[in-house]
């Protein structure tokens, strides 16, 4: 059974930084690109970035809206994915998850929830 749990998720203040966590289990991690989604509040899911599923170089990419900003990762010892979110905005006030894919639609986690505010 494929699981994914989130963590990492809070409160911070404009300017902020968070690193999101994604354990993975259930399915050959290191075989599958992943990435994460999110849902802000009355909006649809946005996807956010993406890494592939090379075991010594993966490929990265992200939405306009935080390049620059935030880091995608993996740890493929550990079947972990990471997103390190730095300069944080009011607008990236969302849900948070990690999906097993690259696609808008690929399976995802429970979620964690991120709020930006002073």
């Amino acid at each position: 059974e494929v699981q994914l749990v989130e963590s990492g998720g809070g409160l911070v203040q404009p300017g902020g930084s968070l690193r999101l966590s994604c354990a993975a289990s259930g399915f050959t991690f290191s075989s599958y690109g992943m990435s994460w989604v999110r849902q802000a509040p009355g909006k649809g899911l946005e996807w956010v970035s993406g890494i592939t599923s090379g075991s010594v170089i993966s490929g990265t990419r992200y939405a306009d809206s935080v390049k620059g900003r935030f880091t995608i990762s993996r740890d493929n010892a550990k079947n972990t994915l990471y997103l390190q979110m730095n300069s944080l905005k009011s607008e990236d006030t969302a849900v948070y998850y990690c999906a097993k894919g690259l696609g808008l639609d690929s399976p995802r986690g429970q979620g964690t929830q991120v709020t930006v505010s002073s």
